[in-house]
């Protein structure tokens, strides 16, 4: 996803930055930094302007990371790599990663990092409501998953299919806890879903950001960074909605490679990106920092406040991904 960098980088708006240029540029490789997501592209430049370490650009995307590192175990390539929390927690399982816990571990809440430091999350997404406010009709901005299901809303919502999409199934893990499931129990994802199909629920396979956009789909479950990236960078009155019920957050994680060839260049680019100037970057792309960072009164404001956020909980990561295939065949089976 594209996004406009903000004028001046956060970080001088933080006081005593922490981190200044060496003499001489480091060198470090990190799989899947794609410049254009989650606004990697200022994180490189500020890793070399205030760090001093130089890491190119790269275009993988999480699977590729790994699939990569896999392939490279007895000659490592990368230093570290960024993906999803799912695929780090599988680059445990291969042996690719080793434990590192940067300056500001400790403050990265719990269920959001590995405890031994094999990951830990640099930002992360919260599943909520994307509301093109203009395309309801005027309907009220619904408040709650419940309120879907009302007949004002009546093929208003969407949400990605759960048996395909990641996103889709975050939703569905999201919704379940919502009405008092768990990751052994989806029978309230179920029957919450059955309920929604009653009011004729739009259900692509892929990304439907433009489709909100266009008012096509008013209401759809997804990420707040989209929702934000709507208000603030399109011309259109849009909202991101956290449900009353509560939600999950989804992390994005990073790892220190086992046996990298900088493993020093390495640990000090992710004491950086754990940083208060390398966490205040993610805001950029309208990310939430992992750690609690004091961000300008201008940037915080473009969040919905501290206290809705504490509705949003982390889960067991590895017992949502074992559950995924199993959920999806159910949902395909028992939805309606």
């Amino acid at each position: 996803m594209k996004h406009t960098v903000l004028a001046v980088l956060f970080a001088t708006a933080i006081a005593a930055p922490a981190f200044t240029t060496e003499a001489f540029a480091e060198d470090a490789v990190c799989y899947n930094c794609p410049p254009e997501w989650a606004d990697w592209a200022s994180m490189l430049k500020a890793l070399d302007e205030q760090a001093g370490i130089t890491m190119p650009h790269d275009n993988k995307n999480s699977g590729q990371a790994l699939s990569q590192m896999i392939a490279e175990k007895a000659s490592p390539v990368a230093d570290v790599a960024y993906y999803g929390v799912t695929t780090g927690i599988q680059a445990i399982k291969e042996g690719v990663v080793q434990p590192y816990k940067p300056a500001g571990f400790d403050e990265i809440p719990d269920g959001l990092k590995d405890p031994e430091g094999n990951w830990f999350a640099v930002h992360y997404g919260t599943l909520g409501m994307f509301v093109n406010v203009d395309a309801l009709a005027g309907a009220p901005v619904p408040q709650c998953w419940a309120d879907l299901a009302k007949p004002e809303y009546k093929a208003m919502v969407g949400y990605l299919d759960p048996a395909s999409a990641f996103v889709g199934y975050a939703g569905a893990v999201a919704v379940n806890q919502a009405f008092g499931g768990d990751l052994t129990n989806f029978g309230p994802a179920i029957k919450y879903f059955n309920d929604l199909a009653a009011n004729s629920p739009l259900v692509p396979k892929q990304t439907s950001y433009a489709r909100v956009v266009s008012g096509e789909i008013p209401i759809l479950f997804d990420y707040d960074f989209n929702a934000y990236r709507a208000k603030y960078n399109e011309g259109g009155n849009y909202e991101f909605v956290l449900p009353c019920e509560g939600t999950i957050r989804v992390p994005y994680v990073m790892s220190l490679v086992a046996n990298a060839p900088h493993p020093e260049t390495a640990k000090k680019a992710l004491d950086f990106i754990l940083s208060d100037e390398g966490q205040a970057i993610w805001t950029n792309a309208y990310l939430k920092p992992a750690r609690p960072v004091e961000l300008p009164a201008d940037v915080a404001g473009r969040f919905l406040p501290d206290s809705d956020y504490e509705r949003a909980v982390a889960v067991d990561y590895a017992a949502m991904a074992a559950a995924q295939a199993a959920f999806g065949e159910r949902y395909l089976s028992e939805v309606k």
